[in-house]
């Protein structure tokens, strides 16, 4: 077996175990309280918001989730590319890939929701970004293995 192919497949099985944690993780956090700024009380677990579908953020996570392994297997990808080349290039690409990881992190909902902040409201506007974004990196991904 070809050792990109290799590497691809290990890629794709540590995406969808990431994407099953996340899944997971994102459904117990989604049954912790929701503040009602309006009533200026805090809400029943679960409890509905009016005009928002609570799976978008469900999805949301497990997109933010994936992205953010992506990002890590790109670091490394660039890392060991630099190690050989020592290219400007690389390391451009290496600066980029950790930014990024480190926004992905910092705008992840596992780290929002420790501080007490949750997005609610935004309806299918909250994960189609990451989809976007997943979009991309997906394609950066195979780009970067293949060659």
């Amino acid at each position: 077996m070809d050792n990109r192919l290799k590497f691809g497949l290990i890629v794709a099985l540590t995406l969808v175990a990431v994407a099953v944690l996340a899944a997971f993780w994102a459904l117990v956090l989604h049954q912790q309280h929701i503040p009602d700024f309006n009533q200026r009380r805090v809400q029943p677990p679960g409890a509905p918001i009016p005009g928002d579908f609570e799976y978008f953020y469900v999805v949301n996570t497990i997109i933010s989730t994936i992205n953010i392994a992506l990002l890590a297997i790109l670091v490394i990808i660039y890392l060991n590319i630099y190690v050989k080349t020592r290219s400007q290039f690389t390391i451009g690409l290496l600066i980029f890939a950790v930014v990024f990881l480190v926004q992905n992190v910092i705008s992840s909902p596992f780290v929002a929701s420790p501080f007490g902040f949750r997005a609610y409201g935004l309806g299918p506007f909250a994960f189609l970004p990451g989809v976007f974004e997943f979009i991309a990196l997906t394609v950066l991904l195979y780009l970067s293995i293949r060659y």
